[in-house]
């Protein structure tokens, strides 16, 4: 079983193509993650490199460069990357995860101050009036 036992962003890269105040509609936002590099540091700990994207087509991007830290049985994650430069699943998965977990923040922080939209729909709230029922209106049962 493998663990997480840090993460580093070692850069951060953005920038916005429109002007400021240019209203562009149906932004398309494509992200991905991507490993550029798994290597063993000792027998139960593994160094994996990163890349995560976030493209607004056509109207900037903002990319993020990091690492990982595993402990545990790293011996089949290292051997599957050196020689097919994949991972076993259920490593994948504990990678990217962790990977969008933690530049998501850091991309939507990042939106906000070179102005591009949010990386990822922001969720909208709708409050509605209660309908108050007047005396007599009420359902009984007997």
């Amino acid at each position: 079983m493998m663990q997480v036992k840090g993460f580093e962003t070692n850069m951060i890269e953005a920038k916005r193509f429109s002007k400021s105040g240019e209203r562009i509609s149906n932004v398309r936002i494509d992200q991905n993650s991507t490993v550029t590099q798994i290597s063993r540091i000792s027998d139960d700990s593994a160094s994996v490199e990163f890349r995560f994207m976030a493209n607004y087509v056509g109207m900037g991007y903002i990319k993020i460069e990091g690492q990982i830290l595993l402990s545990g049985e790293v011996g089949g994650l290292v051997e599957e990357w050196s020689k097919k430069n994949s991972m076993p699943d259920e490593a994948a998965n504990l990678v990217h995860n962790m990977i969008v977990s933690n530049c998501i923040p850091t991309a939507l922080l990042v939106a906000r101050d070179i102005r591009l939209p949010p990386p990822f729909p922001l969720p909208r709230v709708n409050i509605q009036k209660k309908s108050v029922k007047g005396p007599g209106e009420s359902v009984e049962v007997a």
